[in-house]
């Protein structure tokens, strides 16, 4: 069975607005129109704070190093959106000794240029610029401006449309041109020279400069990857309709085409557009609430686990924050504050710990949220099919923010399970749950547990999770008296046992036809014989499920010979079967019914 990560796509765009749930403390004053915030991951603690006329300063242990870091005010002009615009720090910086900057020289171009340290570990060289890119401007406006290292060691670099107002000249959807894109070049593996990725997606298109890693953007003026996934994360400025976030999975490719100026968010931008072949945003906005996006960072420090996972966001204009997070297959937008604030960028420590910039005066604020847990109904399931709802007795899964802050799985360790595990605990209707693991797997947290056989009966419980003392609010989730769901190893494929020799059916030794079997499963019901919640099943008698449980393998009924708690485990059920005599071949399809149908899984059969 063991532990499954929770994955989400983005389908459908939901947005509540809860209570503002976290609050900025002040770190930094006197930062004119900050315009980024950087850690150089050297391990120093240093924040390296980007002003837009061409100045970087260092803010550490809460203070302001008296000389800049950087001074390039001779070479570029702060008005509009120009100036120094972005900063970055490579992999491995506290060897290399180098870093580098995106700013608009004095006549509006946009300059990628690498700089070098000096003998003093708080001052750069100024005069050790090597210009690598230099990219004409047509407009005053629509710079971008953001620089990032990847998860892949490369240099992402945003670039807006060029300026001026609808992208007159097209450059959103036109491949020969670097404005509108997110470019991915190598910086790195021939320091002070660009080459371009193998694997850039349009490398060996005809037209097309190979420099681009994603295009159809506005104005990216900031995006960020997710320390723990990878997953890139743009907010995008609209026009005068929409503001738009959009998110690349970290299994992407490059290549995503997002839309402007065919489209504006999820909106035509142009009559009768059509969205094919567009990757639409996972959150928008109208300029109802405010005029231009700026984009954030995932959370993943540890000072406020409750907001781990959350992709936070504001606007320059109306100061609101927000934080998007996938919940199932959708995602989900929420209010966190109405800071009053002008956000111009927002900024990530070492730690994980999130800043933000205030440009109305000139200050720099750390985020800080919730100590408690925090989940919602939507990420209570059934611990087999991921099916929202709990089922008396047996295991469910709970995916929550701050519930262990590294990646591990700690399963517990004895039968009856404990009530408590690495200080996560859970209550249904102020009823204990026992706890048969806690996990954080590549960011994603999750609480599998077992649904007490007290609460059957109800129609709905107040689930409630408390970690070191800090309760989360509470959740109402539905109760069911079925919920059929088969476990699986990778996702797609049954836990499926022989009953000959107790091994798992792999590839190399799939199900015959003619033998028995067995599959674990979740959510078939009611059982006679019932053990108390939290203790094993019984081995004599076993645990019969009072419901009518069937299987099919191939369409194919299968005859059962024992449905109900698998002996020893708890929360676990087991169903027993027989492989059909003219089954076909190859990996088949297996369904479990009972009241209703469990989300089809598949088995191998020779």
């Amino acid at each position: 069975m063991g532990m499954r990560v929770f994955l989400t796509g983005a389908v459908v765009l939901t947005i509540s607005l809860p209570a503002q749930e976290i609050r900025t403390t002040q770190v930094a004053a006197n930062i004119s129109a900050p315009t980024d915030i950087q850690n150089a991951g050297d391990g120093s603690g240093r924040l390296f704070l980007v002003q837009q006329d061409g100045i970087v300063r260092i803010l550490r242990s809460g203070q302001l190093v008296t000389q800049a870091f950087l001074d390039i005010r001779s070479k570029t002009r702060s008005e509009g959106e120009r100036g120094l615009l972005g900063l970055a720090f490579p992999p491995g910086f506290a060897q290399k000794q180098r870093f580098y900057v995106n700013y608009t020289d004095l006549e509006g171009n946009t300059v990628i240029a690498q700089y070098r340290m000096s003998s003093n570990p708080d001052v750069a060289d100024a005069g050790s610029e090597i210009v690598l890119l230099n990219i004409t401007q047509p407009f005053p406006n629509h710079k971008g401006g953001q620089l990032r290292f990847g998860p892949d060691g490369f240099l992402y670099i945003g670039m807006g449309d060029g300026g001026s107002a609808g992208d007159p000249l097209g450059n959103g959807q036109s491949r020969g041109t670097l404005l509108a894109k997110i470019l991915r070049i190598d910086v790195e593996s021939d320091p002070g020279h660009v080459r371009i990725p193998s694997d850039n997606p349009f490398v060996n298109a005809g037209g097309t400069r190979p420099e681009i890693w994603a295009l159809g953007l506005r104005n990216p003026w900031r995006f960020s990857f997710d320390r723990a996934t990878g997953g890139l994360w743009i907010a995008d400025v609209g026009q005068n309709a929409f503001e738009e976030v959009d998110y690349q999975p970290p299994s992407s490719r490059g290549g995503e085409n997002y839309g402007w100026n065919r489209m504006e968010g999820a909106h035509c931008f142009q009559d009768g557009c059509s969205t094919q072949g567009l990757v639409l945003p996972v959150a928008e906005y109208s300029r109802a609430d405010g005029c231009a996006v700026t984009g954030g960072f995932v959370y993943r420090g540890r000072l406020s686990p409750g907001l781990r996972g959350t992709y936070i966001y504001g606007d320059y204009c109306s100061g609101t924050i927000w934080g998007v997070e996938g919940q199932g297959s959708q995602w989900s937008n929420r209010r966190l504050l109405s800071s009053g604030f002008r956000i111009t960028t927002f900024g990530e420590d070492e730690a994980g710990e999130v800043y933000v910039a205030n440009a109305q005066n000139s200050t720099i604020h750390r985020i800080d949220g919730s100590r408690a847990p925090r989940f919602s109904a939507a990420g209570v399931v059934n611990a087999a099919s991921y099916v929202q709802g709990l089922v008396p007795g047996s295991l469910a899964t709970v995916f929550a923010a701050g519930v262990l802050d590294d990646s591990a799985v700690v399963g517990a360790d004895r039968i009856p399970l404990p009530l408590s595990l690495r200080d996560v605990s859970i209550t249904l209707d102020g009823i204990p749950a026992p706890i048969l693991a806690v996990a954080n797997s590549t960011g994603q947290e999750q609480v599998n547990f077992q649904a007490p056989f007290e609460i059957a009966g109800r129609s709905n419980v107040s689930v409630v999770m408390t970690r070191a003392g800090q309760s989360s609010a509470a959740v109402e989730v539905p109760v069911l008296d079925l919920q059929p769901g088969v476990y699986t190893g990778d996702g797609s494929h049954a836990v499926v046992v022989h009953n000959a020799d107790y091994t798992l059916v792999t590839a190399a030794r799939p199900l015959e036809r003619g033998e028995f079997a067995f599959v674990y499963v979740a959510g078939l019901g009611r059982v006679i014989n019932q053990p108390g919640t939290g203790s094993g099943a019984p081995v004599s008698p076993l645990a019969f499920a009072v419901a009518d449980v069937r299987v099919t393998l191939a369409g194919i009924t299968c005859e059962v010979s024992y449905a109900g708690l698998a002996p020893g485990f708890a929360g676990v059920y087991q169903l027993n079967f027989k492989v059909p005599a003219n089954a076909p071949t190859g990996s088949q399809e297996l369904v479990v019914t009972a009241g209703s149908a469990s989300p089809p899984t598949r088995v191998l059969v020779r």
